[in-house]
């Protein structure tokens, strides 16, 4: 689960990050009266969306007159913004931060991350940040530093000692720095975040180090022992399609393959993806319904497959393990007469009452066809996608 900035920030704040003064509104009626409570020589507005790169994309903009803060804001505030980390996908910004701005020395990098390589939670600084820190992680790699943290002992004093010489820091710039990590890795364990990043970390004229930006990254897993991270989600930066889906305990993700995937396991609904890619076909998608699924939950994931105009086929995996095959079948049965299907789908059953559910499926007079197995199955559902 991803978090706005203004919601990351006070995260910070709340562990004793320096922040920049911000407000934020969601109305454009709000804005004089934030711009009064900055007492700044100019004013730096963002368009709150879950994706990075706003900047480039022009949802960062500094201004000098509350003219000028009026004239962005009205066009920011109630549009969208697309960036290079949104995949072409339009996201509302139903909010602005109205910050202040700050006297700029230079601008670092600093993340901290779960290396699933290492198995420890990873810093990542570099004196090269702002904007283009992709491009510096392409070029020059080498401006990049590393620092495994050991969670028996947690961020040592001269692993702080080496980020602050990497970055050139001195007098109480040099301090800050390892403090702040410290900060970041405890509030990294307190909240099950998988990942931390500032970019661009400032220090400021008067050698403080301050987090111009923030972007937090929770991992979705753990979100039953955070309950109030949880108030903080906002499903409007989010496909509409997965929040339904996680509404109705599936597990989706939309691709923009033609050909929808129904499968019980995860494991079992890459194979399938593999097998329809293997066949040249293209997955619409993945969706597992779990162990338990139900005709309702069957119901639920035909019309999500659906809800995506370019599903030409439909390819329906099944092991019936704990649900017996025919019950699978009665449910594959009663959800296409209740979505009114009209493009075929293809159904491999195995496991408990096999012959039963595929006997039922064949009886039903629907534009179901049964496959011998999944290679076969495969092929079928890319055959009548092509045609």
């Amino acid at each position: 689960m991803n978090l706005h900035e203004y919601q990351s920030k006070a995260l910070f704040s709340d562990y004793g990050i320096g922040i920049p003064k911000g407000y934020l509104i969601t109305e454009l009626s709000e804005l004089d009266g934030v711009l009064k409570r900055i007492d700044s020589r100019g004013w730096v507005v963002k368009a709150q969306v879950h994706a990075g790169a706003r900047g480039k994309a022009g949802g960062v903009k500094l201004v000098k007159t509350p003219q000028e803060a009026h004239e962005v804001a009205s066009v920011l505030l109630g549009g969208s913004l697309v960036t290079m980390q949104t995949a072409g996908k339009a996201l509302p910004i139903n909010s602005l931060l109205i910050e202040e701005t700050l006297e700029i020395e230079s601008e670092l990098y600093l993340s901290l991350l779960v290396d699933r390589v290492t198995r420890t939670h990873t810093f990542v600084i570099s004196s090269e940040g702002g904007m283009d820190i992709e491009e510096v992680a392409e070029k020059t790699p080498e401006k990049i530093l590393s620092v495994h943290i050991d969670p028996t002992v947690g961020v040592m004093p001269y692993q702080c000692r080496e980020v602050g010489f990497a970055l050139g820091l001195k007098g109480d710039a040099f301090k800050q720095i390892g403090v702040l990590m410290k900060q970041f890795y405890q509030l990294t364990l307190d909240k099950d975040i998988s990942q931390l990043e500032i970019n661009p970390l400032v220090r400021t004229s008067d050698n403080q180090l301050v987090a111009l930006d923030a972007k937090v990254n929770i991992d979705s897993n753990s979100l039953y022992r955070q309950p109030e991270l949880v108030k903080m989600r906002d499903t409007t930066q989010e496909d509409a399609r997965e929040v339904k889906a996680a509404e109705n305990e599936l597990n989706y993700i939309a691709l923009d393959g033609d050909i929808g995937c129904m499968v019980n396991g995860a494991g079992l609904a890459m194979a399938t993806m593999d097998l329809i890619k293997l066949n040249g076909g293209e997955p619409a998608n993945f969706l597992d319904v779990g162990g338990g699924a139900t005709p309702e939950r069957v119901a639920e994931a035909f019309k999500l497959i659906l809800s995506s105009s370019d599903v030409k086929s439909i390819l329906v995996n099944i092991f019936g393990g704990i649900v017996r095959c025919d019950l699978i079948a009665e449910g594959i049965i009663k959800a296409v007469q209740e979505v009114g299907l009209t493009i075929p789908v293809v159904v491999r059953l195995e496991g408990t009452n096999v012959e039963l559910g595929r006997a039922k499926l064949a009886q039903s007079g629907l534009r179901i066809i049964t496959a011998d197995g999944l290679a076969d199955a495969a092929v079928k559902a890319v055959e009548l996608a092509g045609k």
